[in-house]
């Protein structure tokens, strides 16, 4: 999963970053709107973390600009204003859901968990692939009942592959989806961790290299 968050308070963006990263998701920032808008241009999110009182390009405006592009991330509205119309006025600009400050970052995570499942076909609750099984909530992996720990990275990698039940995905789709916009496009991050990954799921190897086009499960 990939995430921007856009908040302006450069301490709790920070936060929101550090939190959403230790849930195995790629996050990038933006501290005002424009830069907001600059990168849902560019870059496909599952979600957009959207702090509404932005200075400058408003977070409204920001929520308008994605309504109207041809952009399928959702948007979790952030908010000091708690009331219902604030609520009911967030909804109309096109957010998706709407969560007032202070919150939990054990809300927000599930929040946005939720919202991702929506941006594409329904993910089952569990990723099943011959005898792996990966819980993208509870972030546990097993392989023929054995339990498998892997890093944050190689979580994602493998929810990557395991969601797109058998087809080929490519390097740049992990890279995206994994990482985030600061990554190198010719690091080898990708082949190391897929090295580790492989040694950590055991023999018969399940993780296919399609030469020039990316991997895959079969």
């Amino acid at each position: 999963m990939r995430v921007l968050v856009v908040e302006d308070d450069e301490v709790l963006a920070d936060g929101l970053a550090r939190g959403l990263r230790q849930d195995a998701i790629a996050v990038d920032v933006a501290t005002d709107g424009r830069a907001a808008i600059e990168k849902v241009d560019v870059n496909d999110y599952d979600v957009v973390v959207l702090d509404r009182d932005l200075p400058g390009v408003h977070g409204d405006d920001v929520c308008r600009h994605m309504a109207a592009s041809a952009a399928k991330a959702r948007i979790l509205m952030l908010t000091a204003a708690s009331g219902l119309a604030d609520r009911v006025a967030g909804l109309e600009l096109g957010a998706d859901d709407y969560l007032p400050k202070p919150f939990a970052m054990v809300e927000l995570l599930a929040r946005v968990h939720a919202l991702a499942r929506r941006t594409g076909p329904s993910r089952a609750p569990m990723l099943r692939r011959g005898d792996i099984t990966l819980s993208p909530s509870e972030r546990t992996v097993t392989r023929a009942d054995r339990a498998v720990r892997l890093t944050r990275k190689e979580f994602a990698v493998l929810e990557g592959l395991m969601s797109a039940d058998g087809a080929v995905v490519s390097a740049e789709t992990l890279l995206e989806k994994a990482w985030d916009e600061h990554i190198d496009p010719f690091t080898n991050a990708l082949r190391v961790t897929m090295v580790t990954l492989r040694r950590k799921l055991g023999d018969p190897a399940v993780i296919e290299t399609e030469i020039g086009v990316g991997y895959r499960i079969p």
